[in-house]
């Protein structure tokens, strides 16, 4: 079993920066090297949404086109580590954020793929 768990999350002005950072645990750290990681957003009572994603190590990476430029993705394989800076952030960014953890090494941007999540953390933007 994995354990993931998401923090960075705030109230924020629009045009302000985040940085989220997701900590996983509960399997080897040599598994955690071998798997693809990603980014979702869910808002209440709509779908959650792909964001980001990054390969097992660090070279691939994949952005939904609403937060291409202005966010990052990023991995620290050494501490178990998932990053995603947030940058210009606007009211449309406001969502609960959560990372997953892939089932493959690429990384993926269908929630399907993904086989454990975090409880999510939460990011709220002001106009």
């Amino acid at each position: 079993q994995v354990q993931l768990v998401e923090s960075g999350g705030g109230v924020v002005q629009a045009g302000d920066s985040l940085k989220l950072s997701c900590v996983a645990s509960g399997r080897t750290h040599v598994t955690f090297t071998s798997v693809g990681m990603g980014w979702f957003r869910q808002n209440p009572g709509q779908e959650r949404k792909f964001v980001a994603s990054i390969g097992w190590n660090g070279d691939q990476t994949f952005y939904a086109e609403s937060v291409k430029g202005r966010f990052i993705i990023s991995r620290d394989n050494t501490e178990n580590t998932l990053y995603l800076q947030m940058n210009s952030l606007n009211s449309e960014d406001s969502a609960v954020y959560y990372c997953g953890w892939d089932n493959a090494p690429l990384p993926g941007w269908s929630v399907a793929e993904y086989e454990f999540w975090g409880r999510g953390t939460q990011v709220t933007v002001s106009s």
